[in-house]
């Protein structure tokens, strides 16, 4: 069976998340053959892979959303359809839209280009019709023209991309890859599976009503822009699975039809941290551990303020903050300087290490993001028989508290951007072996039962037969 694995901005350019998912999926099914179609942000990231391609992995179709910005022709005359027409004035204002109406008119064999569309007088009137509502009364037109333009410029052109063979079409996504599916399935009629590890419309909200690029009159616009865009990806599939029940209740809440909705949970492997020794019983300096990128979306700021309060009750801890560091130089730099300026001791960077073999200086593993789907920290720190402490984001209040199942807490949730409280509750943990070692035997529980990865293959083995059906 060949299989396309649609991916935004993670796999294979980007390290760990979502990538080591996607690259678990393809050696776990090595009777299978996939394709990846990754759309990057970048065309500098074409060819530079963070991951040795599986052999099972015969071609991957690069997009990149900066490549799209070029002249289009004037010249020519565009025509919309009626149903295309009314389909991009609901997007942009907010209204259930006709997806199939915009895949008839632009895809490969469309006569004009994407980027002809938005120099043409059609796409002008859309922006006049549009700019006259009231939502944009007392905007200027120049700033309601290239915001809808820049909203429209990567997706038309990404609807225009050759449509690889496959048998099904998987994207890791809603958002653009979700809707490149989308076409996909509407084109080929081939079957779609969308898997979603966040929920990619609530990410993009968070995103978006805190960046200083968006015009505060236009926040609204994008978030509906991106919101109708996994709407589109929920529609045309033809299952949506999520990682945690909490996922699979929000994306029904948003538009997907409860009867495609399903969870499929990450899996590990177990027997790669079978060789972790258990916490030291005796006395020893407490070890606090953070495997996770150093970039903003997981709050490594908030983590050092939190340990720096750990330290005034806890002047014999450390942090090990464990990954790599180049991913966001600038952040990096900023998280240097806070630790200096806090003037706190026993926090050392490390970098990209082996994990199974860090782990074993480790008490206690810790995540501070600001958003999550199903980390697999959590999940092999739980295998490693480490208590963990997590914010309340995606689904780690499930892996470690549970959903219906019979085993304890392994670790303590507690809420974003709250330093006071994640030291609170380091301590909670770790106040002595005995309790440490009681919140790890729960979490070994429970991944052990729940969280394998031959579980995780097997399911999906099971899914892309049935689909086929």
């Amino acid at each position: 069976m060949k299989i396309c694995l649609l991916a935004e901005g993670c796999y294979p350019y980007v390290a760990g998340g979502v990538s080591s998912w996607i690259q678990m999926l393809v050696t776990g099914m090595p009777e299978h053959e996939f394709e990846i179609f990754a759309i990057g942000a970048e065309e500098k990231q074409r060819g530079q892979y963070k991951y040795t391609l599986p052999g099972n992995i015969t071609a991957v179709h690069e997009y990149f959303l900066d490549s799209f910005y070029e002249e289009g022709d004037r010249s020519g005359r565009v025509e919309l359809t009626p149903a295309a027409r009314r389909a991009f004035i609901d997007l942009l204002v907010g209204n259930p839209v006709a997806w199939d109406a915009i895949f008839d008119q632009f895809g490969k064999d469309s006569p004009f280009r994407a980027n002809d569309f938005l120099c043409s007088p059609a796409f002008m009137e859309i922006v006049m019709e549009v700019g006259n509502m009231p939502r944009y009364q007392h905007t200027p037109f120049i700033e309601v023209f290239w915001t809808i333009r820049s909203m429209l410029l990567p997706m038309l052109n990404l609807l225009r991309c050759d449509i690889p063979e496959a048998d099904i079409y998987h994207s890791v996504s809603t958002g653009y890859a979700g809707l490149v599916a989308s076409v996909f399935r509407y084109r080929t009629g081939k079957p779609f599976i969308l898997t979603e590890h966040g929920i990619y419309s609530r990410e993009r909200e968070e995103e978006i009503l805190k960046a200083a690029w968006v015009n505060t009159l236009f926040k609204q616009t994008w978030i509906d822009f991106f919101a109708a865009m996994c709407r589109g990806g929920y529609t045309h599939a033809d299952r949506v699975i999520s990682l945690f029940h909490g996922a699979r209740y929000t994306q029904i809440q948003l538009g997907a039809p409860e009867e495609k909705c399903s969870v499929i949970p990450n899996g590990i492997n177990m027997a790669r941290f079978s060789v972790v020794s258990p916490i030291p019983e005796e006395p020893h300096p407490l070890a606090v551990g953070a495997i996770i990128r150093v970039v903003p979306i997981k709050d490594i700021k908030t983590m050092i303020q939190a340990f720096a309060l750990l330290r005034l009750k806890r002047p014999d801890a450390r942090l090990y903050i464990i990954g790599p560091t180049d991913e966001s130089p600038e952040y990096y730099r900023e998280c240097l300087d806070l630790v200096k300026n806090l003037e706190c001791e026993g926090i050392e960077f490390v970098g990209r290490v082996n994990v199974v073999e860090w782990l074993p200086k480790i008490d206690i593993v810790i995540l501070t993001s600001i958003s999550e789907g199903q980390p697999f920290v959590l999940l092999e720190a739980m295998a490693a028989r480490r208590p963990v402490l997590s914010t309340n984001v995606g689904s780690c209040r499930e892996i470690i508290e549970g959903y219906d199942d019979p085993y304890g807490p392994a670790g303590v949730v507690v809420p974003v951007m709250n330093p006071p409280r994640i030291a609170e509750g380091i301590l909670e943990v770790c106040k002595d072996t005995a309790t440490m070692r009681a919140f790890a035997e729960n979490g070994y529980a429970r991944v052990s039962a729940l969280y394998q990865d031959q579980d995780f293959l097997d399911r999906y083995r099971t899914l892309y037969q049935d689909v086929r059906r």
